[in-house]
């Protein structure tokens, strides 16, 4: 115990586990940018605004908005799976580094096609984004899997995935700037290629897909990392994927449920809000981006928030981590649910109110990051990766859906009566997943996690049997 106690105060409070989780977190922000910008660019392509008025403007359906909102989706929704599958057999380094390169140079050309093809040739760059954006997302489950012990997975887990929010925030307002600046809409797509190229050289230099692989990390530290989560590469090599196990889950499917849920909510207020702030309140487009963006800024604050008051309860054993995960769950997609319900019944005349509305709705949906975002390393942190990938199939599945409906229900962006019909809904989308993960979800580590050795074990004794049997008959 002495020399358990001694070893641990030699591990750093501040590690390579640290600088990991820096470089999710910023790779989380640069892809969710290349991700969400098309919201306000969208806004900007279809309508003067700013110094960009020299620039070419389109005449661009409803319709043919939310294929454009939605064709990322297509592609993501492809490659979720093959991005949990690549990573484990690659490793989270070369797949997230891949999928972000490769979105960053369709990024960079975007412009071009558009003038070229237009709205058409929006869809397919998007798709082709979607495409690579899908493998990078089961790499972060995985990547925090290697790294974070159990008693620091919520801490670091959850810091990594503020990145999502740092990334709304600056699709969000950034992208609103740029396009009443100069650079106009054009601006957008440069501006988000040169951040995502810039992290991906600090990816190339700084990440390392396991403890044991790092040239830099401290045998205090490894041992510290490698000893909590058990696992060595050429065991987890040995363990197969548990599909049956996995399929025939009850806390899955609860999760899955919650997942599909909270992206309906968030997808709508992500791809639909600067639509709706320029419809019904009829904002411009530099007050449009400073009210798009500041949800999302309470959502990255509150994210500390629920972070610390995590650490706190758990420190204690106020809540179990079971316990923890559904009370935050509750907070991301009731609260969000109630507040939408409210935001159909306010008039065009009531900006302040319905600004606060939607502030308040998005802000306290970070929540769901501690609530049901990390619950796929509580239920396999061996098999995390394929986890995420099945999950964030559906969860693409689920946002390429969402702006279809939108651009089916609502034909007239400035009638109140339509947008009330989406926000309701959504309501009821994010009210019925979080009963059904209350019911069944759970943050106990699932038996088929480790499935593998015990059949290996069992297979050999069969395999024994089977040789006394052949012998005895003899």
């Amino acid at each position: 115990m002495v020399d358990t106690q001694l070893e641990l105060e030699k591990v750093p409070r501040l590690g390579l586990r640290h600088l990991q989780a820096l470089l999710l977190f910023l790779g989380l922000a640069v892809n969710t940018i290349l991700q969400l910008n098309v919201g306000v660019a969208v806004v900007a392509m279809t309508k003067e605004s700013g110094n960009s008025t020299a620039l070419p403007h389109f005449e661009w359906s409803e319709v043919q908005k939310s294929y454009v909102l939605s064709s990322f989706y297509w592609g993501s929704a492809l490659t979720q799976f093959l991005g949990g599958y690549l990573c484990k057999r690659f490793g989270a380094k070369c797949v997230l580094f891949g999928g972000s390169f490769g979105s960053a140079l369709l990024s960079a050309w975007t412009p071009q096609c558009i003038y070229v093809a237009g709205w058409r040739a929006y869809c397919a760059i998007r798709w082709l984004q979607g495409l690579c954006f899908g493998v990078t997302l089961p790499c972060i489950h995985q990547h925090l899997a290697n790294w974070a012990p159990e008693v620091e997975r919520t801490r670091l887990g959850a810091f990594a995935y503020t990145g999502f929010d740092c990334g709304n925030v600056l699709a969000m307002y950034a992208a609103g700037m740029l396009a009443s600046s100069s650079l106009g809409w054009p601006g957008i797509s440069y501006a988000s290629a040169a951040l995502c190229f810039v992290w991906c050289l600090l990816w190339l230099l700084l990440g390392a897909n396991r403890a044991q692989e790092s040239r830099c990390i401290g045998a205090a530290e490894q041992r510290y990392i490698v000893g909590d989560l058990q696992r060595s590469v050429r065991r987890e090599r040995q363990l197969a994927i548990p599909w049956r196990g996995i399929f025939t889950s009850p806390p899955f499917y609860a999760l899955l449920c919650a997942r599909c849920a909270d992206t309906w909510g968030l997808a709508t207020m992500q791809t639909e809000l600067p639509a709706y702030l320029s419809g019904v309140l009829g904002l411009r487009m530099q007050s449009n981006a400073l009210y798009s963006a500041l949800p999302f800024v309470l959502m990255w604050a509150m994210c500390y928030v629920y972070l610390l008051a995590a650490d706190l309860l758990l420190r204690r054993r106020c809540l179990s981590l079971t316990a923890l995960r559904k009370t935050y769950n509750s907070i991301a997609l009731w609260t969000p649910a109630a507040i939408m319900l409210a935001l159909g019944f306010v008039e065009s005349t009531q900006q302040p109110l319905a600004l606060a509305l939607v502030t308040l709705s998005v802000g306290v949906s970070s929540a769901a990051t501690i609530g049901s975002e990390l619950n796929t390393i509580d239920l396999s942190p061996v098999h995390a990766s394929i986890l995420a990938g099945i999950l964030s199939t559906f969860t693409n599945l689920v946002a390429l859906i969402t702006p279809l409906v939108v651009g089916l229900l609502v034909k007239h962006p400035s009638e109140r009566s339509e947008w009330q019909l989406v926000f309701s809904i959504a309501a009821l989308v994010l009210f019925l997943g979080n009963v059904v993960y209350l019911i069944w979800g759970t943050a106990v580590t699932q038996p088929w996690n480790n499935i593998e050795p015990q059949l290996d074990d069992d297979t050999r004794d069969f395999e024994g049997a089977k040789l006394e049997l052949k012998q005895l008959q003899q």
